[in-house]
């Protein structure tokens, strides 16, 4: 087995990327294959625990307090409330549950309610996940000790494009955050969003700087921009779904053992074209009605989807979230 790299460069990248597409694809499938499950995809429920009025300007977030887009800033939603929908979560299937924030960073008391989400979501049996923005060392060792399993904190797009995309918070900052809750044995979830006006080259760049993490992110979403009205992107054109299959093929051979997830803008992909991401080498999901503001196919068409082509959903996974707990308690005590 090759052993993993980090060090592609983008013309690397690139030069994969433009393969022909059944050969990328071809090529994708024997690394999925040698790392995972073939067809067994892990299904994620991603809720937003607080909604809207974020300070931050991301151009393609309908939640920007910058952007009329209708979204109205809310309180973030009770402990019993989020508990309540991951279990709905569990029983239709899902074995890891994300929770989204619109803040620049958790503060005071809001803080001290994710953690108990994030507690009341293990003692459920499922992975826990949040997105919270920005965090110091004592947050994520906090989120630590509460169990959290992965923390999501994308990197979007490359840095060179970065700049047009986000202007209150430095791709530096980004990496920061994901070093702190890696250094406290948390999973990194990390990945970027196609379709924003970047350069394929651009792309390449944001794998080659996930790829370049040591060790790989534990999971990478692989999104499709959905231009929202009252966004600056929006009217954007839809990512072609073959673009779509090249950077989740990509990402697959570039970090084999990521989880790649088919994220935003799944909703508009056939049946065809979703079964050509899984092919290409995706095995993760959001399943559910919403991803945070915008749709995704309803449970009801995922699970047909699943069933006609023979995908099998991924079990709970208490082995690995135990180890990721072991993990901080090392680091804690060297």
């Amino acid at each position: 087995m090759q052993p993993m790299r980090h060090d592609f460069s983008v013309k690397e990248a690139r030069a994969l990327h433009d393969l022909p597409l059944l050969e990328l694809v071809f090529r994708a499938q024997e690394v999925h294959r040698r790392h995972h499950q073939p067809g067994a995809v892990q299904l994620c429920t991603l809720l937003s625990v607080k909604t809207g009025g974020c300070p931050e300007d991301c151009a393609y977030c309908p939640q920007s307090a910058h952007h009329e887009t209708g979204v109205k800033a809310e309180r973030l939603m009770s402990v019993d409330d989020v508990l309540s929908k991951a279990r709905v979560a569990k029983d239709n299937g899902a074995t890891r549950f994300c929770m989204g924030a619109a803040w620049r960073n958790p503060r005071g008391k809001d803080f001290e309610n994710v953690l108990d989400m994030v507690k009341g979501v293990r003692d459920l049996g499922m992975e826990a996940c949040a997105t919270l923005g920005m965090l110091t060392d004592e947050q994520a060792g906090r989120l630590a000790d509460a169990g959290l399993t992965a923390y999501n904190h994308n990197l979007d797009t490359s840095r060179a494009h970065y700049k047009k995309i986000i202007s209150t918070r430095s791709y530096d900052d980004r990496l920061e955050t994901l070093d702190r809750v890696a250094k406290q044995g948390i999973s990194v979830c990390c990945g970027g969003i196609i379709g924003m006006g970047e350069s394929i080259d651009d792309r390449c760049a944001m794998l080659c700087e996930l790829a370049h993490m040591r060790p790989h992110p534990g999971s990478v979403p692989i999104n499709a921009l959905a231009a929202v009205d009252g966004t600056p992107l929006e009217g954007r054109m839809p990512v072609d779904p073959f673009e779509l299959v090249r950077m989740i093929a990509t990402a697959r051979i570039m970090m084999p053992t990521a989880v790649v997830r088919l994220s935003a803008g799944r909703e508009a992909l056939s049946r065809e074209a979703q079964l050509l991401c899984f092919m290409a080498g995706a095995n993760s999901i959001f399943y559910g009605d919403k991803l945070l503001t915008t749709g995704n196919p309803d449970v009801e068409a995922d699970r047909a989807l699943f069933r006609d082509a023979g995908i099998t959903p991924i079990e709970a996974r208490p082995e690995a979230s135990e180890h990721i707990h072991n993990a901080h308690a090392h680091l804690q005590a060297v």
